[in-house]
């Protein structure tokens, strides 16, 4: 594509009483080197000014750099929850590349410049996500990345390189929404977007069953970590890893499979579109889940199961290998 028509960006930025950090990010996002098309606001029934702050920092930008980005606002009476208020930013963006943002964060200046060409030199790339430096509220480096809180592998990494982000993101997602960038037509495949699923881990998939997602390890934003996060990334202590296998299991591996079940729908209603392989792994997916679900509450009589299942190669297909067996040997019910 020439560089003389670049590929359009629209801002999906999601707010709810985030006036606190809201006017640096709308400056980072308003500055960039290579601005976006548009901002389309969805406002979750703040009422701490948010959409205000926007509306003002949108201004100020535009009287600072003699270009003005336009703007979209939806104030939502009743709030509508961080997936569903997402939804309706991503349906209203109007060009081809949709840039989801978090009302907290920094961008770098550069951020588009460097992500958009990756997508004109790909039409087959569908989302494009990176690392994050993360901060504190005051925006002090806190000496960590995202990936390395994430505990991003090498492996992983390749994998996703090389076109088998699929299988990547039925193990675990990766992709942060605040880093990532998709094509519009991802929309249309992916809505409605379950309230079960994080809406940045459910494009995420979606886009891996149909199209082509990579990755950049640049740090391209910072990523603000603080007391009101919905969801933040510190990466766990070892103490804090034993924890987790010694905490009660709860609900979460029914939850898990009932996400795979809401995931084989989608896959099966996009037909074409996905290859059958897939969908053959979601299954897979689906039924380790219920045997994890499924563990008798004694740790004794779990090991013959576990073992068994081990021996399949479903921990590490659908999980994080022997991680997943040693907590499901040893977390209470």
């Amino acid at each position: 594509m020439s560089n003389l028509h670049p590929i359009q960006v629209s801002v999906a930025l999601c707010t709810h009483n985030g006036a606190r950090f809201l006017r640096e990010q709308v400056r980072s996002i308003c500055l960039q080197t290579v601005p976006p098309a548009e901002i389309v606001l969805s406002d979750d029934a703040s009422s701490d000014g948010s959409v205000e702050v926007v509306r003002a920092t949108v201004a100020e930008c535009a009287a600072e750099s003699g270009r003005a980005v336009p703007l979209r606002v939806f104030e939502n009476a009743v709030a509508l929850r961080v997936v569903k208020n997402f939804e309706q930013a991503i349906r209203a963006c109007s060009h081809e590349l949709i840039a989801l943002s978090d009302q907290d964060d920094v961008w770098m200046p550069d951020r588009l410049a460097r992500m958009v060409p990756l997508f004109e030199q790909d039409p087959k790339l569908l989302l494009l996500h990176t690392d994050a430096r993360l901060v504190d509220a005051q925006r002090k480096d806190l000496g960590q990345s995202l990936f390395y809180a994430l505990e991003v592998t090498p492996a992983e990494i390749e994998r996703v390189h090389a076109g088998a982000a699929f299988d990547v993101f039925l193990r675990r997602n990766l992709v942060t929404g605040a880093t990532a960038i998709f094509r519009r037509s991802l929309v249309d495949a992916a809505v409605p977007l379950p309230v079960e699923w994080v809406h940045d881990e459910w494009l995420a998939i979606v886009a891996s069953a149909i199209g082509r997602v990579d990755l950049l390890q640049d740090a391209l934003i910072e990523y603000r970590q603080h007391e009101s996060n919905q969801i933040g990334a510190r990466r766990d202590s070892f103490m804090g890893k034993v924890r987790k296998a010694l905490a009660s299991r709860g609900t979460i591996h029914a939850e898990r499979g009932a996400k795979a079940d809401l995931l084989l729908a989608k896959l099966l209603e996009l037909g074409g579109r996905v290859d059958p392989v897939a969908i053959d792994k979601v299954r897979g997916k689906i039924e380790h889940q219920r045997f994890r679900a499924a563990l008798p509450a004694s740790r004794i009589a779990r090991c013959l199961p576990i073992l068994r299942e081990a021996m399949t190669g479903r921990y590490d297909k659908f999980g994080r290998g022997f991680r997943g067996v040693v907590r499901d040997l040893f977390e209470s019910v």
